[in-house]
């Protein structure tokens, strides 16, 4: 569908090793809409994050496939699904992934450079500047707070104006208050922007902050619904 930003069309994921195989994901078949919000949820170790990692081309399905905005990924070769999520995707870690040998600014002006934009500086401060951080643009990450570090990772991700927001856990390293503010700051920046955001979490209630939620359990997901309002 034109409106489809997301389509995960029966995607399977197994693992080999001397003991056997292990399928991690069956039959996975869901599409999220152009600025729909979802969560991901489910039991640790119930294939959260490599359902994340498949729709960002960043692993690849034993069978199935991933569209974004119409794009196959499968059918692209490693080095042209890394250039469409240059362009298309954003990514928050429940690690924050800053470059430590960067300040703040250099972190979120880096996936800019990465594109060539000579608005690179000018657009990562005004970014920072919109998350809190306009005082701490030369702060390398080990003199920033878990939740200041965070907000840096939220502006390198929306600094570019993703099509596609991917969040793994993203306050599962921040204490209930901080993450609270963050969570409040991703919602803000995702209205903003218009963004299609999928979230992984185990948080019941940032799951239902979101329009819909896809529960994953034994390999499988439920069909995404919206939530009750």
């Amino acid at each position: 569908m034109p409106d489809d930003m997301i389509v995960v069309k029966h995607v399977f994921k197994s693992v080999s090793d001397s003991t056997g195989t292990l399928t991690i994901l069956r039959d996975i078949d869901f599409s999220l809409h152009r600025g729909e919000t979802a969560a991901i949820v489910g039991a640790s170790g119930s294939g959260k994050s490599t359902l994340l990692s498949i729709i960002a081309g960043l692993d690849t399905p034993s069978s199935g496939t991933v569209l974004i905005d119409g794009v196959d990924l499968f059918a692209r070769n490693e080095d042209q699904r890394a250039a469409l999520r240059a362009e298309k995707l954003g990514f928050v870690f429940q690690s924050f992934q800053l470059l430590g040998n960067l300040s703040a600014l250099e972190n979120v002006m880096l996936p800019l450079e990465l594109v060539g934009r000579r608005d690179a500086r000018s657009a990562a401060t005004a970014m920072l500047q919109r998350v809190g951080l306009g005082e701490r643009l030369g702060h390398y990450p080990k003199v920033l707070s878990g939740g200041e570090q965070q907000r840096v990772a939220l502006a390198r991700a929306f600094v570019v104006k993703p099509a596609v927001l991917l969040a793994d856990e993203p306050t599962g390293s921040l204490d209930f208050a901080t993450g609270e503010k963050v969570m409040e700051l991703m919602f803000e920046l995702n209205r903003e922007q218009g963004t299609t955001l999928v979230l992984v979490t185990h948080d019941r209630a940032i799951a239902q902050r979101c329009e819909r939620r896809i529960v994953i359990e034994a390999g499988q997901a439920s069909e995404a619904v919206p939530m009750p309002a």
